[in-house]
Parts: structure tokens; sequence; C-alpha cells
């Protein structure tokens, strides 16, 4: 049963310091709620209601914001930013959250794996939150919830990126489906233009199998010295089956800072509709 959802949150956010020297890039707000909270939400609504969270040092502040603050709802009750914190209450009632700390910020596979000891030996998604998923009705993961009954793999998130960026993403060497998503023959992390085998680069949501732990526990440092989820992952499609999905919605890479106002903006406007 799928119902479990990684949030990978141990990473510096260093294209944010000083900010995030003394605050999670997680919780970093869109108006007036921090980018984990619309993963939450996003998670929640697809039916994922088991969240753990991979952590790193001086992130307690996101257990902290998901925790109960007796003073706090007690000193807003029955004035009229009671309805604030009561979304917030409603949310963290409708699912259960625990925590784990990685110890060494080693990439995302290495997030993965410590993350293993809440997720066990089930299938679960996972979430960057700094890449912020909007969409009116149906959410990203929800869409990917779908793909994933059909198809019974690892499932990634994709979206068409300019060739010029292609350096920034993990692109896929995939084939069209009649049903719309990709059968991915491999995953190249950060290839520059001449050498991506496509425009379609993976955003922060997967659906993974557990089969991904072993492929991991064997995956050598890759770009940037560290574990990638990308290497395990197309070792499994050279092998294996993995789909990639062409979501609907518009995504805000809001670990960047120009990601992050036209997010921000999105939604103020969005708000004054």
């Amino acid at each position: 049963m799928l119902n479990k959802c990684l949030f990978l949150a141990g990473g510096y956010g260093t294209r944010f310091l000083p900010a995030t020297k003394a605050m999670p890039k997680e919780m970093l707000p869109i108006l007036d709620k921090p980018l984990i909270q619309y993963g939450v939400e996003e998670a929640v609504a697809a039916g994922l209601t088991e969240i753990g969270i991979v952590t790193g040092r001086g992130k307690r502040a996101i257990e902290d914001y998901f925790d109960v603050n007796f003073e706090l709802e007690h000193h807003l009750q029955g004035s009229a930013r009671e309805t604030k914190i009561q979304a917030l209450t409603s949310l963290t009632d409708s699912c259960r959250i625990a925590y784990t700390r990685q110890k060494e910020m080693r990439g995302t596979g290495d997030a993965i794996l410590t993350g293993q000891i809440i997720v066990g030996d089930s299938p679960f998604a996972v979430v960057l939150s700094d890449d912020l998923c909007l969409h009116p009705t149906k959410g990203i993961l929800e869409q990917m919830v779908e793909v994933y009954q059909q198809h019974q793999c690892c499932v990634v998130a994709v979206e068409e990126v300019p060739a010029e960026l292609t350096e920034r993403y993990g692109i896929i060497d995939g084939v069209k489906q009649e049903d719309g998503t990709y059968l991915v023959h491999n995953l190249v992390e950060k290839p520059s233009s001449n050498e991506a085998p496509s425009n379609l680069g993976v955003v922060g949501r997967y659906i993974l199998v557990p089969e991904i732990f072993d492929e991991l526990m064997k995956t050598p440092p890759g770009y940037g010295g560290e574990i990638q989820l990308t290497d395990a992952l197309g070792a499994i499609a050279r092998r294996d089956k993995v789909v990639a999905c062409r979501f609907q919605g518009i995504r805000f890479d809001c670990g960047s800072i120009e990601g992050f106002v036209a997010a921000t903006n999105y939604c103020y406007e969005k708000l004054q509709r």
C-alpha cells in the first residue's frame, strides 16, 4: 500500500545564505506558509499520510513548526487570527510525522538511505520541498500515484527544460508510451546540452520501490562526490522498469532566488483574484 512520503530536508540551502544560516530553507515562506507545508499538503491530498522528514543540523524549526504550541493556540483563541493556526492543526491531525537526521550531506541517495528506517520495506514517495508544484485540482503527487498504481514501478516527475539548463537536472532517456508516460531507459545527472539525451528534466517528486535501497547501497559517489539518486534510478531503468510522468501543473524552483520570487508573485496574484 502506497501511503508513505519522505521529505528530504537536510541540505544547507547555501543559495539563500545568510538567511539559511539559522533558518531551514524548507521554512522559507511563500506568502504565509513555509515551503514544506505546501509539500505536506500535496502529499496528504494524494493519500500519503505517513510522513517522514530527513533533517540535519540546525533544522529543529521544522519539528517545532509541526508540533503543538499550546501557549500560542491559547493566545489566539477567539481572535480573528485563530483560523491561521487551525489550518495547520487540521493538516497535522490528518497525518503522522516522523523524523530522522542525516549525519552528513552526501547527496539525495544518502538522504533516502537515511530515511529507510522510517519508510521500511514499502513503496514510498519522495519530495524535495524547494520544488513548489501547484495544480488547481489534482496535485502532482496525486497524478504520480495514479501512474504508480498502473505501472507498479519507480516513477519520476519530469518537465521540459531549456537546453542551456540541462546541466542543472537529471535528464531522462526514454520513449513515450500510449498513456502519455515515458518508459525510461536511462537517467543522466546534470549533463551538458550536447550530452543530454532529451530535454525532459527530473524535478523533486519521485515514487520509489524498496529495491532502491539495495541499489543505493552499491551506488558509488557520482556528480559532486555525492551519492546520486539519479544514478541508482538509471541503473534500475537499464535492467528493469522506470516510468516518467510529465505532470500537469506549474513548478517553481524555490531553491533559487529567482524561482522563489516568481512563486511568491504567482501565489500573491492568485490570492488577489
